[in-house]
């Protein structure tokens, strides 16, 4: 097990590779594209094989360790990230609870694939999370705030709870980022991230990570990757080392950002329901004061139909009709088209880096 963690501090993590570097060595990291390493003598834990161990993968597995104060491994996308968290730790016989309302793309991958192998996958909404507790579960997934509609958990309840009934917790926490919710720091054994998403920032990777203060799940996530060789790239690891040294930035504008507009789109006649962690009124708000630093850069509202929604997106100029999100560009999508059990006219609103002001006005004027 890991040393309590220390609290994250932006102007250290900016020089993180820096101030270990030689005379003449570049500021940023090399991309090394070697399959084959320099190898005399026996193995002594050296760079050896392009599937094992990557120079350029190793600099970016540094940071996100600071981040998340655990340690990481990095993997070639969310999807990936999240198929090594299950696959390490569920096997024939496992019980295995899901979201209903999170990812979809994560309940596919268990209903296709893991169910197939003997997993036994149960499905409960977010909200209703805790509703007959955790009894004879051995995997418990969470995602809080879901995606795409931004209901929310007790974290801490939920890890606690499950670890009482001899189960282990793995929480997808994508939507907010270390820097806006920490999982681990809540007592969740394994996070997982897609660092397509926000960690990157620029809409040009495919990554994700996963994070444990447990060294066996991490030997077995270390194992898990070699084998599978579920590798990333090393182009796409520098591009989310170079991304990663401005989220600190681009997270707290997005965040500024979401917070004015939710509060607009509130009031907007044309918004029926709207679902932001940050404002007051919504469901839950008290939970997210309680275990979030940050509410977060997502917004979900629904207009009258999706024909309206879909004008909505495709006419602002200031929004990229898009899936996924976290970009510095502001997007949203229509998730009804994906299959999610949300109404047509459904929005997630993903905002970026614009000014607050401006990115309002294209907005309202779409709307």
């Amino acid at each position: 097990m890991t040393d309590t963690p220390k609290p994250f501090a932006p102007g250290a993590f900016l020089h993180l590779r820096a101030n270990q570097l030689a005379k003449g060595a570049p500021i940023a990291p090399p991309i090394t594209t070697a399959s084959m390493f320099h190898l005399p003598g026996q193995p002594d834990g050296s760079d050896f094989y392009g599937r094992a161990t990557n120079p350029t993968w190793n600099d970016v597995e540094k940071q996100l360790t600071v981040l998340e104060q655990a340690p990481t491994r990095l993997f070639p996308s969310g999807m990936a990230a999240i198929s090594a968290a299950l696959f390490a730790t569920c096997r024939s016989k496992t019980r295995l609870l899901l979201p209903s309302d999170g990812y979809y793309t994560t309940r596919l991958l268990a209903d296709r694939f893991l169910a197939q192998l003997g997993v036994t996958v149960v499905e409960r909404p977010t909200a209703a999370f805790e509703d007959g507790g955790f009894d004879g579960f051995d995997v418990v997934f969470l995602e809080s705030p879901s995606n795409p509609g931004l209901d929310m958990m007790d974290i801490a309840a939920t890890a606690q709870a499950v670890r009482a009934a001899g189960g282990i917790t793995i929480a997808d926490n994508t939507t907010l980022t270390p820097l806006g919710q920490r999982p681990l720091d809540l007592g969740v054994d394994i996070v997982v991230s897609s660092d397509t998403k926000a960690m990157g920032g620029h809409s040009d990777l495919l990554l994700g990570h996963v994070s444990s203060r447990n060294d066996d799940v991490m030997e077995a996530i270390t194992d898990w990757r070699l084998y599978s060789g579920a590798i990333p790239g090393p182009h796409a690891a520098w591009l989310l080392h170079r991304g990663l040294e401005t989220l600190e930035v681009r997270f707290d504008r997005m965040c500024h950002n979401a917070e004015a507009l939710a509060a607009r789109l509130a009031e907007h006649p044309s918004v029926q329901t709207l679902r932001f962690p940050g404002l007051p009124q919504d469901p839950a708000h008290n939970l997210a004061r309680a275990q979030c630093s940050r509410f977060g850069f997502l917004i979900s509202f629904t207009l009258a139909d999706e024909a309206t929604a879909e004008a909505f997106i495709n006419d602002c100029p200031l929004i990229r009709p898009a899936t996924s999100f976290g970009g510095v560009h502001s997007s949203a999508e229509r998730r009804a088209r994906w299959g999610d059990a949300v109404d047509p006219g459904f929005v997630r609103l993903s905002v970026g880096i614009e000014p607050a002001e401006e990115l309002w006005a294209a907005i309202e004027a779409a709307l």
